[in-house]
Parts: C-alpha cells; sequence; structure tokens
C-alpha cells in the first residue's frame, strides 16, 4: 500500500487551460477547431506538395518538413488537453509527462534550425539562382532535415533531462495545459537560478543566432530583388520571402518571451497564453500563410479541383 501512494505521488496535475477562467469551455472549443483546421490544413499542403511534380523541389521538400513538424507539435499537447477536459481528470504520470516535454522540445528545436535552414535556401534561390540546383541539392535537403531534428533532440534531452530530475517538495500541481519547462521550475524546490542561465545561452544559440541569419539572409534578399528587373520575379520573390518572415515572428518572437527572460517576470497566465499562441496557432496558420500567397500551391490546389472535384465526392 505504501509503495503504491509513493507512486501516485509522483504523479503530477495539470491545472489546464486558465483555471480561473470562467468561459474556459467556450476557448476549449475553439481550440479545439483550430486544432481540425490546422491537421486538415497542413495534411492537405502535405498531399499536394507529395501528388503535384511542380512542388518536387528543395523548398517544398523544406516545406513539407515544417508541415510535418507543426502537425507533430500542435498534437503533442492539444489532444492531452482536451482528454483531460472532458473526462475531468487532471493527472499525468512523470513519464508522460516526460515524454510531452520531450517531444515538444524535439519539435521545438527543430523548427527553429528548419526555419533558419528554409531562410538560407530562400537566399540561394534569389541571389545566386544560377547555382541554386548545385548548391541546393537533394543530398543537401537530407543533411538539413538531418541536422534540424538531431539538433532538436539533442536541445530536448538537455532541458527533458534537468526538468524531470527537479525535486518537488510541495504541491504537484502544473499551472499549465501540459508539461512545460518553466511551468515544473517553478513547483521545484531547488534553486534554478544557475539554470535559468543555461536555458538563456541555449536561447542564444536557437533563437538569436537563427533569427540573425535569418534577417542576414533576408537583408541580401531584399537588396537582390532591388535590382531585378522583372515584376513578376520580384512580386513571387516577395511574396514567398514575406511569407516565411511572418512565420518565423510569430514563431520565435513567443520563444524569446518564454525561454530568454527570468520566469519570474511573467504569471502562469501569461506564460498560457504564449504557449496557445506558439504550439496551437501558429501550426494553424503556418500552412495559410505559405498557401494563400504562394500562386504554385493555389495552382496545386485548383489543379486536384479540377482533377476531382467536389460534386464526384457527392457521388
Amino acid at each position: 500500500m505504501e509503495e503504491e501512494n509513493k507512486t501516485l505521488t509522483t504523479d503530477f496535475t495539470l491545472l489546464g487551460l486558465f483555471p480561473n477562467m470562467k468561459y474556459v469551455s467556450i476557448l476549449i472549443y475553439i481550440i479545439i477547431l483550430i486544432y481540425l483546421v490546422a491537421v486538415i490544413g497542413n495534411f492537405i499542403l502535405l498531399l499536394l506538395i507529395w501528388m503535384d511534380l511542380r512542388l518536387h523541389t528543395p523548398m517544398y521538400f523544406l516545406l513539407s518538413q515544417l508541415s510535418l513538424i507543426d502537425l507533430a507539435l500542435i498534437s503533442s499537447t492539444v489532444p492531452k488537453m482536451m482528454v483531460n477536459f472532458f473526462s475531468g481528470r487532471k493527472d499525468i504520470t512523470i513519464v508522460a509527462c516526460g515524454t510531452q516535454m520531450f517531444f515538444f522540445f524535439t519539435l521545438g528545436g527543430a523548427e527553429c534550425i528548419l526555419l533558419t535552414l528554409m531562410a538560407y535556401d530562400q537566399y540561394v534561390a534569389v541571389c545566386n539562382p544560377l547555382r541554386y540546383a548545385v548548391i541546393i541539392n537533394h543530398e543537401i535537403c537530407l543533411q538539413m532535415v538531418i541536422v534540424s531534428w538531431t539538433g532538436g533532440i539533442l536541445v530536448s534531452t538537455v532541458h527533458t533531462s534537468y526538468t524531470m530530475n527537479l525535486p518537488i517538495c510541495g504541491s504537484r500541481e502544473i499551472h499549465h495545459f501540459f508539461c512545460e519547462m518553466p511551468a515544473i521550475m517553478k513547483i521545484s524546490c531547488k534553486d534554478t537560478s544557475t539554470y535559468e542561465v543555461v536555458v538563456f545561452v541555449m536561447g542564444i544559440a536557437f533563437i538569436i543566432i537563427p533569427f540573425g541569419f535569418i534577417m542576414s539572409s533576408y537583408t541580401f534578399i531584399f537588396l537582390t530583388v532591388l535590382h531585378m528587373k522583372s515584376p513578376q520575379g520580384r512580386n513571387k520573390a516577395l511574396a514567398t520571402c514575406s511569407s516565411h518572415l511572418t512565420v518565423v515572428s510569430f514563431y520565435l518572437g513567443p520563444c524569446v518571451y518564454m525561454y530568454m527572460t527570468p520566469g519570474s517576470s511573467h504569471s502562469p497566465d501569461q506564460e498560457q497564453a504564449v504557449s496557445v499562441f506558439c504550439t496551437v496557432l501558429t501550426p494553424m496558420l503556418n500552412p495559410l500563410i505559405y498557401s494563400l500567397r504562394n500562386k504554385d500551391v493555389v495552382g496545386a490546389f485548383q489543379k486536384v479541383l479540377r482533377k476531382h472535384p467536389v460534386s464526384k465526392w457527392k457521388t
């Protein structure tokens, strides 16, 4: 009996999304809708890239990886949140908590690196188009993907192993809707100020430096675009690059707030709001941003509709 009680006390309690909010159920239903849109949107984008030969290029290969990451990222948090809300159970085992955190940081780290490499792809395509096929070949694309996932796994291993080994002396209630590192660090009875410095340094490596590379790439791209004689080429380059920059700002901006500012400077509700934006809204917006402003993707979608009209599906 003692062993059973000891096992139970190692579980955490997820207080859920904005536990003090009066009409949180409305927000939950909105998030469910957003989740469905994100899953459908990213799945359609993946399907179009796979089906249309015109999209079998390095840029769209990297974009397909971004869609995969977004699908996995939103699925690592929202389904558990929905299960807890509708079942009324708020507990999560330490193994499940560690697993959720590991996947969250792996996907987040991989996305940071991938967004940087996508900016480099755009830089070569615009600034060095004649050598693009040589520089960004199939082998290089695979290496980019491997580097992204490997970097994500490494940073995730460090953060997860440290956080899940923190001593919890008092309440095991996590003021969040998933196992997020800052929320767990707040309930630890150990002084985590030293590790906050480590998190800040890793934030420089995975957020600030990538953002610097991205902005440098787009500075050169912008200067090149200004000298383009073809209005069509200029508009296409600007549309693609502005889409990527929008995604970068949506993703890296909140990450700076979460991991590069002191944990004591923001409340649990503020952390949850930023997490919702990062893990729920961004995966939904990414396919919309890349699709609506990309003529190749829109053309591929129209091509599929012509081949398989909705009227056929009904019959």
